[in-house]
């Protein structure tokens, strides 16, 4: 494993406090905000499940914040949704 690909594995906890392994896959821009799309890792599942969390800089250090609104994590959704329809247009 490169070091480009072990800066990019994110370990975050869920509801139930279990250690969740993902890889950071992109961030995107939306309505003045940035989100990153995490890909969950170490799964037996063919593909694997996206967590979107908000994306926070803050003083030279960044971190990934639960959506708790529901609006913004749909509109947010939606969003994502429209991206991955445009690639496969293309």
């Amino acid at each position: 494993m490169t070091n480009e690909a072990e800066n990019n594995i994110i370990e975050i906890i869920d509801d139930n406090e279990n250690v969740i392994k993902c890889e950071l896959y992109d961030i995107i821009d939306f309505e003045d905000r940035q989100y990153a799309l995490l890909l969950e890792i170490g799964t037996n599942e063919e593909e694997p499940e996206l967590v979107i969390m908000r994306y926070v800089e803050e003083n030279e250090e960044a971190f990934f914040e639960t959506i708790d609104d529901d609006e913004e994590f749909e509109k947010v959704s939606n969003y994502i949704e429209t991206l991955e329809e445009e690639e496969i247009e293309e």
